[in-house]
């Protein structure tokens, strides 16, 4: 479905373009994700929107056919840090998960809520895991969602697809950077 409309309070949320996710092998190059989140971001801070800027410090600690819970501490410590073409601004909302979705034991739904925030545009990496599932996420929790699948990325190629093919359709309204900043123009 195209992307129909920005609620006067949306929210930009950046997944995990962090030092430790963007030099990894991913299905596109990273450059023109970063970038094209950055534009969001300034658009959004521009129209004074909250920026919600996520980074992953580790994962849930259930077992799974891929492996177990990620160790940090064989990590470097700016691992974790954001890149910084996002050019973090002292308003934005700061996340840090420990889990796939943003939501999950953060306290930002509560945090969007008591903003007004009605409508959550997420970016990032990784598309079929961090995206996916906080775009689920905010569905599930009655937020409108928009995603821009040219800002978003993937280590594996197939689960990008899958997502934006048979995934998102049923959760969200999708198109591309450019047709969500064509909305926030519209209303400026």
């Amino acid at each position: 479905m195209p992307i129909t409309a920005l609620d006067p309070t949306t929210a930009l949320v950046v997944i995990d373009l962090q030092q430790g996710i963007v030099g990894r092998p991913l299905a596109h190059p990273t450059d023109p994700i970063v970038d094209r989140a950055a534009t969001l971001a300034r658009a959004f801070r521009d129209r004074d929107l909250p920026v919600v800027l996520v980074n992953v410090a580790g994962a849930p600690p259930g077992r799974t056919d891929a492996g177990g819970p990620l160790d940090m501490s064989a990590l470097p410590a700016e691992w974790t840090d954001l890149v910084a073409e996002l050019d973090r601004d002292p308003g934005d909302i700061l996340v840090t998960k420990y889990a796939r979705s943003a939501f999950t034991g953060t306290g930002l739904a509560e945090r969007l809520r008591a903003g007004g925030v009605t409508q959550v545009v997420v970016v990032g990496i990784a598309t079929g895991v961090g995206v996916e599932s906080t775009a689920r996420d905010a569905h599930e929790q009655g937020f409108h969602v928009t995603l821009p699948v040219d800002a978003m990325t993937d280590s594996d190629a197939a689960r990008h697809e899958r997502s934006i093919a048979h995934v998102f359709a049923s959760i969200a309204e999708t198109g591309t950077t450019d047709d969500v900043l064509r909305h926030l123009s519209a209303r400026s």
